[in-house]
């Protein structure tokens, strides 16, 4: 055998499988596959992640859609949930604070100015000064109120202790000087119930106007300085 027949077989034996190339050509495909794994390990990972993500913002779109009155604020832009957990908490806080305040204000309250006098809903000033009727109802009304109108019995009764108390005549807000012998309050309702003196109205000397002295009612000359009665609604207190 000649010496390139001998190489030629041991060439055979080494690379039993290699073509004309030789057998280095087997090298790069194995390189392309484990580039090829490791590409496809890669974005197997890839997935896998960008899965996670998705399902954690589905989640928190959800809480959010949930929760979109408490952790919006009035201008559409997102809360932070912390922030809007104290912002509630402040709110109540406020809440709280003003049913205090209400409550405070309820029990300061005087549903009758300074001087006045409290009774069924009405509040009663009863004057300091004298003055003729007409000036009594003009002051009255400068004060928001009118001469005092008798509706009922317990009022005639509240009036009689007031009077007593004071002892002095004071006019009420009736009078017949439009109509004689047809009396009428300040407000132009007719007289429903009355509280007359033994033997008045009398009418002695022209008397219109009604006067309240001692327990009942007596007719005057309403030129007389008497004292007054003025009335007016009282004020609601907070909470009522």
């Amino acid at each position: 055998m000649s010496l390139q027949g001998h190489n030629l077989l041991l060439g055979a034996q080494l690379c039993p499988s290699v073509g004309p190339a030789g057998h280095l050509t087997r090298i790069p495909w194995l390189l392309l596959l484990l580039i090829s794994l490791g590409l496809f390990l890669l974005m197997l990972a890839t997935l896998i992640q960008v899965s996670r993500i998705r399902v954690y913002a589905q989640g928190r779109t959800q809480d959010q859609q949930g929760n979109s009155s408490l952790e919006r604020g009035n201008w559409g832009f997102a809360v932070p949930q912390e922030q809007t957990h104290v912002g509630l908490e402040q709110i109540q806080q406020i809440q709280q604070q003003l049913t205090q305040f209400n409550a405070s204000l309820a029990g300061l309250c005087r549903p009758c100015p300074w001087d006045w006098e409290l009774f069924q809903g009405s509040c009663y000033l009863f004057s300091r000064t004298l003055g003729s009727w007409e000036t009594s109802a003009s002051s009255c009304k400068d004060l928001g109120a009118h001469l005092v109108i008798v509706n009922s019995v317990a009022e005639q009764r509240f009036m009689k202790y007031w009077n007593v108390r004071k002892n002095q005549r004071s006019w009420i807000g009736l009078t017949d000087h439009i109509h004689e012998g047809s009396w009428q309050w300040v407000d132009g309702s007719p007289l429903k119930f009355s509280f007359w003196k033994e033997g008045e109205p009398n009418n002695d000397g022209d008397e219109d106007c009604v006067e309240l002295f001692m327990d009942d009612w007596n007719d005057n000359k309403c030129t007389e300085q008497n004292f007054w009665v003025c009335e007016k609604p009282s004020a609601p207190c907070p909470g009522h």
